[in-house]
């Protein structure tokens, strides 16, 4: 069998087993991935950096440890820093921004036996939901380069649909690992928070893992990076056994709720309808008690707590003092968005902040309090299939029209990031047309071998893995 079919038909796990058992050498993979990134990144944009050298260099000394014996891996290039590597936040105000330290998540990635050869795209510090940016340009759907990628990890989404790498890098702090696998036709996990190092991001709201092919892969890295110490106050306990050991196990009879209830002013189109419909019919297949049902959330209340809290980091993030260029941002620096989301934030009252904290304990009372009655929640991952580009410009002076246009896009993923519950999207269903639309699948804190389990069942029941975009060979 050839690299380039190797690399087709297997996942993650199953190239790392190869090279253990001596088929394959990681360098013959990195070598073919190098070649599919520069055969089919200009087609995509999803690549922003590369460190090709770096990356032979560290193969050079042999077939690194961990479960994943010197695969290649894609950071996202939003807050990863590595040290003497450039981390731009998909923004021309960093373009020369060096990293002078290593991130602990780096390091545990590379403990995994994952090799960096490269950094992603990003919407500019990870505020649209569409990667297009004014220094990077826009990231392509694999599926149809009309289309978006998805955000803010659309990068890291387009590099693994189009078959670059087995699995990349991604945070979500508002769905921006679920919205990008669910328009790139990935399982995307967004995990607990506390579950891994990264859960201070956003008050709390941010979260670091991954896109990958299969359930298995996401659950093997989790495996292998989770963990906070335990004086940290979001610090979840290890899992009794592997999250790994939950794909493919019989989960036993669950509750599981539906829903495809959104908010008055978002309108569900039908194919995200669909899916969830179908997914619904699916799980009551598999033997679990289905039915419909919703928590009732106060949606208000999330879009006004959100924005407090985004706009006020984000003016942190461009302040004077700030940790990547202490003398701070210009107006005319970074998008225009961007700087809409600052002059917000700067006007941001303690009481304003301290109350939109309050409103995401609030929705996180209620999502836990709904995930007690059920053991999980299905619900699309966003209310329409993935937009054109160009529909979301980060150049635009109306704030007001720029989040209004994004609301389709993460009603039902927001949610999650307050409550801190697990959620991820799943690439169960596909539009007439070939574009992939996720469903969503939701667990209490802590049980992402529930969530697994689940996800394991429907990858057996409507798999996915064998699909594959029309792209250039390399």
């Amino acid at each position: 069998m050839s690299i380039d079919a190797l690399l087709d038909d297997h996942d993650a796990l199953a190239l790392a087993a190869l090279i253990r058992r001596g088929e394959v050498a990681p360098l013959e993979i990195l070598d073919a991935t190098i070649a599919r990134i520069e055969a089919r990144d200009p087609v995509v944009n999803a690549v922003v950096h590369r460190c090709y050298d770096e990356a032979r260099a560290e193969l050079a000394g042999g077939i690194p440890e961990g479960p994943f014996a010197g695969l290649p891996f894609l950071l996202k290039d939003l807050y990863t820093f590595r040290r003497g590597q450039p981390c731009g936040n998909g923004s021309h105000w960093l373009a020369d921004y060096r990293a002078p330290f290593d991130d602990p998540m780096v390091a545990r990635w590379r403990s995994a036996g994952l090799v960096v050869l490269g950094k992603t795209a990003t919407s500019e510090f990870g505020l649209s939901v569409s990667t297009e940016t004014r220094r990077h340009g826009a990231t392509r759907n694999p599926w149809n380069r009309d289309y978006s990628a998805g955000g803010s990890s659309g990068g890291a989404a387009a590099a693994v649909a189009a078959g670059l790498v087995p699995l990349a890098h991604a945070s979500d702090g508002g769905g921006s690992i679920r919205i990008p696998a669910s328009c790139c036709g990935l399982f995307g996990l967004k995990p607990s928070r506390g579950r891994n190092i990264t859960s201070y991001a956003w008050a709390g709201l941010g979260v670091f893992h991954a896109v990958t092919r299969s359930v298995r892969d996401s659950a093997a890295l989790l495996d292998a990076v989770c963990g906070l110490p335990s004086h940290h106050p979001y610090s979840l306990p290890k899992p009794a056994t592997p999250f790994l050991d939950a794909v493919g196990r019989d989960p036993g009879r669950k509750r599981i709720a539906w829903t495809a209830r959104t908010p008055d002013d978002v309108e569900l189109h039908p194919d995200c309808r669909a899916a969830v419909e179908c997914a619904a019919k699916l799980a009551a297949g598999f033997g679990h008690d289905v039915e419909e049902a919703a928590p009732e959330i106060d949606y208000g209340l999330l879009r006004q707590a959100m924005i407090v809290i985004v706009a006020a980091n984000t003016a942190e993030a461009l302040a004077p003092g700030n940790l990547l260029v202490p003398e701070g941002a210009a107006e005319g620096d970074v998008e225009t968005m961007t700087w809409h989301f600052a002059v917000r934030g700067a006007k941001v009252s303690a009481t304003q902040y301290l109350r939109a904290l309050r409103g995401i304990r609030s929705i996180g009372e209620c999502l836990n309090a709904f995930l007690q009655r059920y053991d999980l929640l299905l619900t699309p991952t966003m209310a329409e299939p993935p937009m054109r580009l160009g529909r979301l410009d980060p150049m635009t002076d109306d704030f007001e029209g720029f989040n209004r246009a994004v609301q389709p896009y993460v009603t039902f993923t927001q949610m999650f990031n307050m409550s801190g519950q697990p959620a991820a999207s799943l690439p169960l269903h596909w539009t007439a047309d070939g574009l992939p639309v996720g469903v969503q699948i939701a667990a209490p804190v802590g049980e992402e071998a529930r969530l697994f389990a689940l996800a394991g069942q429907f990858e057996l029941a409507a798999p996915w893995f064998p699909r594959r975009p029309p792209l250039p060979a390399a």
